[in-house]
């Protein structure tokens, strides 16, 4: 059976889009914030760390420190205070603090609004710089990958990248410029209500015609394979029928 090729994984991808798009029609990062920088501070927060945590941590850390400069010169060890809680926190709290005197010293005190300006900023990659752009400035500079996103791209086949990097390179070929900050939040809201990792709940998924399963351990020998269980190829021929 012949793969599919990028012509028709780019067709596949737009109608998950369009699905993902209607399902999830106000998607948006779910870290709270009421500036850039918190969303910054909220983002780097939020590593290794549920972005439930992270809303819990960080109402009373922004009342303390609201601004970038208030953050540039507080006391190290009372952020560590704060943030305990969501782990690694003293990675964690020089990294916003870093970040936050950068942001003083060297753009004003205003958050940069650009990839290669963001990425200098102490424990800022690109997962971090795209949400800011996204998500503070509505700006596409590229696509947010979490573990959610990473998940999702393996089994639905839409990437095979070893690396988050590889995995937004792949997305990003496939996905138009306009659509790359939505199909971020949209693939991690989704992966966080359906596509989870343990237990994918395949049997209720929107994406169930679009989606080859790839990774994801096929039904017992004794039962009959559905639809769901076949292979890339034979599912994406089928729906293209």
């Amino acid at each position: 059976m012949r793969r599919e090729s990028q012509k028709e994984r780019k067709r596949r991808a737009g109608l998950i889009v369009r699905k993902l798009g209607k399902a999830f029609p106000q998607a948006g990062t779910a870290l709270g914030h009421g500036t850039p920088v918190q969303l910054l501070v909220a983002t780097i927060l939020s590593a290794q760390c549920t972005d439930e945590r992270v809303n819990k941590v960080t109402p009373s850390l922004f009342a303390r420190f609201p601004e970038a400069s208030d953050l540039a010169g507080a006391d190290r060890g009372e952020i560590e205070g704060l943030i305990r809680s969501t782990g690694f926190f003293r990675n964690k709290a020089k990294s916003i603090q870093g970040a936050c005197q950068k942001i003083v010293q060297d753009f004003g005190g205003r958050v940069p609004q650009n990839m290669e300006e963001l990425l200098t900023l102490p424990g800022v990659a690109r997962k971090t710089a795209n949400v800011v752009l996204g998500n503070g400035f509505g700006k596409a500079a590229g696509v947010v990958v979490d573990t959610h996103v990473y998940r999702l791209s393996h089994r639905l086949g839409l990437s095979s990248g070893k690396n988050p990097l590889q995995v937004e390179k792949d997305l990003m070929e496939i996905i138009p410029q306009k659509e790359w900050i939505g199909i971020g939040n949209r693939l991690i809201l989704h992966g966080r209500a359906t596509c989870q990792a343990r237990k994918p709940r395949c049997e209720s998924c929107i994406l169930e015609s679009l989606c080859p399963r790839l990774g994801i351990k096929p039904i017992t020998a004794s039962r009959t394979v559905s639809r769901s269980h076949r292979p890339l190829s034979e599912r994406i021929q089928s729906h293209r029928r």
